[in-house]
């Protein structure tokens, strides 16, 4: 049985999951805004991810017989300035994501909760990847950003990112 801490930080989660769907949609519209429709695509898929990842927690607590409690949903308030603004703030985003695992985390610890401490493994090493990939494009855009011919091979590559359903087993 979850600790009414643990499911309370779990459901919170769930609604942070779809914020950052919410989030990388705005990220994905700014970018087909500005012509940048391989940006567009890569920020569309991670916001696939991001609610694919929502509905892990779900499914998590429903296995439990926890409660769901679903709550609204804030709309994104990060000022989208130009390309490279977005990335950083997408690379922050994931940095704060990982703090909210990472209590989840402390808190399952906390109470000896070893099966949320197992599911929670999964999440902890796809933010290190999540992290990993933000600041690789912030990099890739400082590198090539400023040339027109680099920045659209750079577009396209990221217009090649295809969606992959997570590989989490519950």
């Amino acid at each position: 049985m979850l600790s009414a801490k643990v499911t309370e930080l779990l459901n919170q989660q769930i609604n942070k999951e779809f914020y950052s769907a919410y989030l990388y949609l705005d990220f994905s519209n700014y970018y087909y805004d500005q012509g940048l429709d391989g940006f567009g695509n890569w920020y569309k898929i991670q916001a696939q991810e991001e609610r694919d990842h929502a509905m892990l927690f779900i499914q998590y607590l429903q296995n439990n017989g926890a409660k769901i409690i679903l709550d609204s949903i804030d709309k994104p308030d990060v000022p989208l300035e130009n390309a490279k603004d977005v990335l950083t703030e997408g690379l922050k985003h994931e940095q704060f994501v990982t703090s909210l695992i990472h209590d989840i985390y402390d808190a399952a610890y906390s109470e000896k909760d070893f099966r949320t401490m197992q599911f929670l493994d999964w999440f902890v090493k796809e933010q290190g990847e999540e992290e990993t990939n933000a600041d690789n494009l912030v990099k890739k855009y400082e590198l090539f950003g400023g040339d027109p011919k680099s920045l659209y091979m750079l577009d396209n590559e990221l217009g090649g990112r295809v969606y992959s359903a997570p590989s989490l087993v519950l």
